[in-house]
């Protein structure tokens, strides 16, 4: 040692040897698409509440009796209680906009922060 090397280099954290797991790039992949499906049921399920609200479809019909249960069902427990969060903003609901919102910025996350330090 002539004095001018340092004595400790520190590799970065992503540098260092270790084992990559597809496993887990598959899981950020499954996550990241049942979180797009997500996006699109709740797509849907804003436009069939306009549909039903206009009188466009019948919730009569067996058919569209079956969607709207499903797409409530699915939707209605994460849109509860950001509605409990909101000012009443009269007949407007801006709770699935949120939402999605927030669904984009999780998936922002995962694609910037999270898939780098797997890989």
């Amino acid at each position: 040692m002539d004095g001018g090397e340092p004595i400790f280099t520190a590799q970065p954290f992503r540098d260092r040897n270790r084992e990559f797991s597809p496993a887990m790039r598959a899981i950020l992949d499954i996550v990241l698409i049942i979180l797009d499906l997500y996006i699109w049921l709740l797509i849907a399920s804003a436009i069939l509440s306009w549909l039903i609200a206009f009188n466009v479809v019948n919730t009569r019909n067996q058919f569209v009796g079956a969607v709207s249960d499903f797409l409530y069902r699915i939707t209605e427990p994460l849109l509860a209680p950001i509605r409990n969060l909101l000012p009443s903003l009269g007949g407007l609901d801006i709770s699935p906009i949120i939402l999605i919102l927030l669904i984009m910025f999780l998936q922002r996350v995962i694609t910037y922060y999270i898939y780098p330090a797997v890989f």
